[in-house]
């Protein structure tokens, strides 16, 4: 994952530069009304905003966050500092990636890719992701009435990231929510399941099973 995300701090920092139009920046926030034709939209210095209903090719900023609005789609969405953030009903066709930086998935928003990030919280609410979560050191969860397929992996930590390990990442998987595939877990993590909730296999971790809407703080 991280030479993934190397790869794409560069890619989009020698892109953007080569050019400055409404939807291609260096500086300065990126805003996609409804109704435009879908294109790429990119930044280094600056957020991306798609509104309710407006579709995006490719999201990717370097430092900013992306949110995708109500019932808006989007092929993929990449940031390195930030947040991303889909609103009820978006629908995003890849993948979702952050380095630093938290993923929320409001109601029926649905991925059909995967959702990864090093550092940052993840909340799903009532959504779905089709490719699994892949984090390091951010906190998740899976809220009532979501679906994951692809389980979930938190890494080990390695090098430079080191210094994110203070805490440990605490997942919980809510009632009515549904987690396919494995759940691994390569690094000390507190892991609560409803006992209404349907998951895979777990490694690495032991499962805590609670009642009610909330787990024990």
């Amino acid at each position: 994952m991280m030479k993934h995300l190397l790869v794409m701090i560069l890619a989009l920092s020698a892109a953007a530069c080569d050019a400055e139009n409404g939807n291609d920046k260096v500086n300065g926030s990126i805003n996609v009304a409804a109704g435009q034709a879908p294109d790429n939209a990119s930044t280094v210095n600056g957020a991306i905003h798609v509104a309710s209903n407006a579709a995006v090719k490719h999201a990717e900023t370097v430092n900013g966050s992306i949110t995708i609005g109500d019932q808006a789609t989007a092929e993929s969405a990449e940031t390195v500092n930030g947040s991303i953030t889909l609103g009820p009903g978006a629908k995003v066709s890849g993948n979702l990636s952050s380095v630093n930086g938290s993923m929320t998935l409001q109601k029926g928003a649905d991925v059909t890719g995967k959702v990864e990030n090093v550092n940052g919280r993840f909340n799903l609410d009532g959504a779905h992701v089709g490719g699994g979560l892949h984090t390091v050191t951010g906190d998740i969860t899976v809220g009532a009435d979501s679906k994951v397929e692809g389980g979930i992996t938190v890494e080990q930590v390695h090098g430079f990231n080191i210094s994110f390990t203070k805490d440990v990442p605490v997942i919980v998987i809510g009632p009515g929510a549904t987690v396919q595939g494995a759940l691994k877990f390569g690094r000390e993590v507190k892991l609560y399941v409803s006992d209404r909730a349907t998951i895979g296999e777990v490694t690495g971790a032991t499962p805590i099973k609670f009642s009610g809407d909330q787990p024990p703080t």
